[in-house]
């Protein structure tokens, strides 16, 4: 919590000495992201649990664009993100079988984007933080010995292109992730942790001041 207060704090007041700036934009974004993750299934002591689907996400947020020349700029976000994942779960222990079990994470995200503009089209890329909020997990409610350890902070890239046109602001952008899917998941004091970095693919309309 007093990572993700610093974190909050630090970026409202990174964001309004940027808007300040001359020559500079501030803006206010919200959007939609589609997780792209394959049928895996993960085993322990007569337990199976297998990714069925990611659902639709949504994130919003603010930007400001800070300009180094005609056809540079960085562009810094502070974006609240939420997400949900399906999976199947049978386990021998509790006669479950089959049986679909979500979870939702919740994270304050920071791009940090250097871009380049010709026109009205902008190519974007750059590092980006994940500072976990929040979770909601329907798999304890069946498996008692499950239990969910987060880290603080974990690190993925975002890559992509926007169209701006006038005010309007749009980006379409690829993530891709350092830690892997279910780092945080673990059954009677075990991790259990998916193979696969999971990636994502992010929509966002905002609107520059």
């Amino acid at each position: 919590m007093k990572t993700f207060l610093f974190s909050f704090f630090f970026s409202l007041i990174f964001l309004n000495f940027s808007m300040a700036q001359n020559n500079n934009n501030f803006g206010l974004k919200l959007g939609l992201s589609t997780e792209n993750l394959n049928g895996e299934t993960v085993q322990n002591d007569g337990l199976s649990l297998a990714i069925k689907e990611a659902n639709y996400g949504f994130h919003i947020g603010a930007f400001a664009r800070l300009r180094l020349g005609e056809k540079f700029h960085i562009q810094p976000e502070v974006l609240f993100n939420s997400e949900t994942v399906d999976y199947t779960l049978n386990d021998v222990s509790q006669n479950v079988v089959n049986k679909i079990v979500s979870e939702t994470y919740q994270n304050l995200d920071f791009p940090l984007l250097a871009g380049w503009q010709f026109g009205f089209l902008r190519l974007n890329a750059g590092p980006v933080g994940h500072v976990h909020v929040a979770s909601k997990s329907d798999i304890g409610g069946t498996v008692p010995t499950y239990t969910q350890r987060f880290e603080d902070f974990t690190l993925g890239y975002q890559a992509g292109a926007g169209l701006d046109i006038w005010r309007l602001v749009v980006d379409v952008r690829f993530e891709g992730n350092l830690t892997r899917l279910g780092d945080h998941m673990y059954f009677a004091g075990e991790k259990v942790t998916f193979s696969q970095r999971p990636t994502r693919w992010l929509l966002s309309v905002g609107y520059a001041f």
